[in-house]
């Protein structure tokens, strides 16, 4: 495998996608990936891990890497896929799902993290690549911007769990509320504490109730 050193002097890839996503640590909503092909003529300062970055800075960037990037597209995995697949195959299939959209041709695909996803490309893994690989990093700011909108719309849809504040992920007040009510259509009901509450006495009346929203 090539190191990043060898593809930042190397010829031998001139159109470069880089891919990444976002959920894979949340109780509840979808994994969502990006890939990105960026235009070098059209640099983009302080693209980094969205993590990073401030909210107001990643929504700032992520709208100029929409519209300076030569492509970009976005793949998913819903809760009841990850249930089905595991949350690594889950964000797998949401990285091939991302990159099967960009409409032109790749010569490689930069990928964050340490395993690969089947691409009909060639393909990089790249371990921490959201911080040393600037397409990556600008793939996990679309990813993350994107997935922090959907779970702003769910908080609305289903008020008790307060998805538009944790995102899914497992705060106390989230683990809270799902001990409370029990998990709603959105959770990943595999994930340890939902298929926990699940478990509890009168949990899946709760369950029902919720579902039926």
């Amino acid at each position: 495998m090539p190191s990043l050193f060898d593809l930042d002097k190397s010829n031998d890839f001139e159109v470069e996608c880089g891919v990444d996503e976002a959920g894979r640590g949340p109780l509840a909503g979808p994994v969502i990936a990006a890939a990105v092909v960026l235009d070098t003529s059209k640099p983009i300062l302080g693209i980094r891990d969205s993590k990073q970055l401030t909210h107001k800075r990643r929504v700032e960037l992520a709208h100029c890497i929409r519209e300076r990037a030569l492509a970009w597209s976005l793949g998913r995995c819903e809760p009841r896929e990850i249930d089905e697949l595991n949350i690594l195959r889950a964000s797998l299939l949401a990285m091939e799902r991302a990159v099967e959209q960009i409409d032109i041709s790749l010569d490689v695909a930069l990928v964050d993290g340490n395993v690969a996803p089947r691409l009909n490309c060639s393909v990089v893994t790249v371990v921490g690549g959201d911080r040393r690989v600037v397409s990556i990093g600008a793939a996990s700011i679309l990813a993350k911007v994107a997935r922090d909108e959907e779970m702003k719309v769910a908080g609305a849809k289903f008020p008790n769990y307060g998805f538009q504040h944790n995102k899914g992920y497992p705060t106390p007040q989230h683990l809270a509320a799902l001990k409370l009510h029990g998990p709603c259509s959105i959770h990943r009901k595999t994930f340890r504490p939902v298929a926990e509450s699940l478990s509890e006495d009168g949990s899946m009346n709760r369950t029902l109730n919720v579902l039926a929203q």
